[in-house]
């Protein structure tokens, strides 16, 4: 999978409105590879319930795909009946992220090599990624959601636990934003072939996973124990909120009580 960036401007959610940030950046790394006697495009789309493409299908599929991409970022197949091209996904992170403190930014040694940066130092720290960056991720069609979940916690060098988030897929349908979760085993370049390269008709949203669905017993005890901090952080910064928000009306309702009270009866 490699990753690269542009620049964009925001998009509409249902429960808000964001804006898109872009990064530079780039890295490749896929899965390793098959022999030629193993399964093609092993992937289970959602809501794919048809027999698997055929390679002609695939072929002309990706043919009529090509066309209608304008960006020079189409999808290459192999003899092999795989096929690689690119996705963008956008970081909808609300929380902060756990990261390595006090190392040195990843270079493209690094990179190539497949450098773990994050294991050379046990020291954390925590940061909130710029709200709904985008990043570009060019993976072939047997990468699995899990699979891109963990390169980009990679491409960060965030050492959390991949279950704590989840891709979704984000369609429009009768001027409603849908949001639709996916299972670590989907295929989202499949998902991509299928919808075209157009990303207002799909596009891939990374999330944290709701509280409920969370397998908390995954988790190590300084993981839980960084969650509660953060947890405890927010609760804080939600009680100023409020509280700012009414010392505001109180002030404004003691102006309008001195003001009618300095008037003649």
């Amino acid at each position: 999978m490699t990753v690269d960036s542009s620049m964009s401007s925001g998009y509409c959610s249902l429960d808000e409105e964001l804006e898109d940030c872009f990064f530079t950046a780039k890295t490749t790394f896929f899965r390793n590879a098959q022999s030629k006697h193993s399964p093609k495009n092993v992937c289970r789309a959602v809501e794919e319930t048809r027999r698997p493409p055929t390679l002609q299908e695939i072929k002309q599929k990706i043919d009529s795909y090509n066309t209608r991409e304008k960006n020079c970022l189409g999808m290459k197949l192999s003899e092999d009946g795989t096929y690689t091209g690119f996705i963008k996904v956008h970081l909808k992170l609300r929380r902060p992220v756990t990261v390595p403190a006090g190392i040195r930014p990843q270079s493209i040694y690094d990179a190539i090599k497949e450098v773990n940066l994050a294991a050379t130092t046990d020291k954390r720290t925590s940061f909130y990624l710029p709200l709904d960056a985008i990043k570009q991720l060019h993976i072939s069609s047997t990468t699995t959601v899990s699979e891109v979940i963990q390169g980009l916690l990679k491409k960060f060098m965030v050492v959390d636990n991949p279950q704590k988030f989840a891709l979704f897929k984000r369609t429009h349908k009768d001027g409603q934003v849908l949001f639709q979760k996916l299972s670590i085993a989907d295929c989202p370049l499949y998902l991509r072939l299928l919808a075209g390269p157009d990303t207002d008709v799909l596009s891939f949203v990374l999330k944290e996973n709701e509280t409920g669905e969370v397998e908390w017993d995954a988790f190590s005890i300084p993981e839980l124990q960084n969650f509660l901090t953060i947890l405890e952080k927010e609760e804080q910064d939600k009680i100023q909120q409020v509280q700012k928000k009414y010392d505001k009306f109180r002030q404004k309702l003691e102006e309008a009580l001195r003001e009618s009270q300095g008037k003649p009866g």
